[in-house]
């Protein structure tokens, strides 16, 4: 059941089954431990959670039409909003299943931000479909337990929109199917990062076809995968050296692991994608894994490097200490990386 563990990671799992968050509770028993839905402690856990823990906070903000702060498509206010609050909801574990709120804000969200080719938008038009926006929500959806034949759609607008195939250039305003000005081009190109290739925006998008079982994965989301996959490995990801505006040095951020995570990406993101899609294992991702394993302390915990303190619904914990968020990201990955065959 745990045979993954090392001394380490036992402290600290330990450490996350004794906590007095019981979303923690929840996630470290169902994720971590693998314990059937119907575990009793994993179910009695997961009530508490969505009745008296951060996702009950959260949830007790929502208006009843289903939406956060403001009606309409709920990219802003950051990050107060229908968007993030939804995106944080998914990173605590919450299920449609276990509250008919999140169902009704799932459906507000894609009624008011989904547009009808596909795209999930920050203003209900096409024109404001985006790669950090597109895989963020397609992700927070399917990981919720929202019908995933509902998202197909999206999930086909955003592969297509990483292989370019069927996709007109963003100069053909004619076109029934083209880019636009932020998502500009193949290969998770971004106009915010001068029309090159986006990883922080390809990671969402490769999370996000994580959570599609491989089964249920078309061809196109498969090349779209592949390419991702590409992209990742065209460099080491512990060195974060894709493409930036103006040739800049890669954000520190990228070796900052924080919770919850909105639109900044850290390398524990993409060893969270990468590993999902079957790439624990892969040489490539060696140092990135080394990086992660030297950030926990003496008890096997990880701390929390960036944070939302006060810009977010809920706390989260203080920057600089142990974090049981965090912790519960990196032992994922290396829950992956030590399983032999995973």
């Amino acid at each position: 059941m745990a045979n993954w563990l090392d001394a380490f990671d036992k402290k600290a799992l330990d450490w996350l089954l004794e906590s007095d968050i019981p979303d923690v509770r929840y996630l470290a028993r169902r994720d971590l431990l693998d314990a059937p839905e119907n575990d009793p402690q994993r179910v009695e856990d997961a009530r508490q959670a969505h009745t008296q823990g951060m996702i009950a906070g959260v949830l007790s903000e929502m208006k009843e039409e289903g939406c956060w702060a403001r009606p309409g498509p709920g990219y802003n206010p950051k990050y107060y909003s229908t968007v993030w609050a939804l995106t944080l909801l998914a990173q605590l574990g919450a299920q449609i299943r276990m509250d008919a709120r999140l169902g009704r804000a799932c459906d507000y969200l894609v009624r008011n931000s989904l547009a009808s080719g596909g795209q999930f938008t920050y203003n209900g038009s096409p024109s404001g479909t985006i790669d950090c926006l597109q895989g963020n929500l397609c992700w927070v959806l399917l990981t919720l337990g929202y019908p995933a034949a509902a998202l197909q759609p999206a999930l086909d607008w955003m592969a297509r929109s990483v292989t370019g195939e069927g996709i007109a250039p963003a100069s053909d305003s004619r076109a029934k199917v083209r880019y636009y000005a932020f998502k500009c081009g193949p290969n998770f190109a971004c106009g915010i990062n001068q029309k090159q290739s986006c990883a922080w925006g390809a990671a969402k998008v490769m999370l996000a076809f994580s959570a599609v079982p491989e089964a249920q994965r078309t061809p196109l989301v498969k090349s779209a995968v592949r390419q991702g996959v590409d992209f990742f490995f065209s460099v080491d990801p512990a060195d974060a050296a894709y493409p930036t505006a103006n040739g800049k040095p890669p954000s520190r951020d990228w070796w900052k692991f924080g919770f919850p995570v909105f639109y900044i990406t850290d390398l524990l993101q993409v060893a969270e994608s990468l590993a999902a899609l079957g790439f624990a294992h892969d040489p490539r991702l060696q140092r990135t894994v080394a990086i992660i394993r030297a950030k926990r302390d003496s008890e096997g915990r990880w701390p929390l490097e960036f944070d939302y303190r006060g810009k977010t619904w809920g706390d989260f914990g203080v920057k600089n200490e142990p974090s049981p968020w965090v912790t519960l990201r990196a032992l994922r990955v290396l829950k992956a990386v030590n399983q032999p065959g995973s």
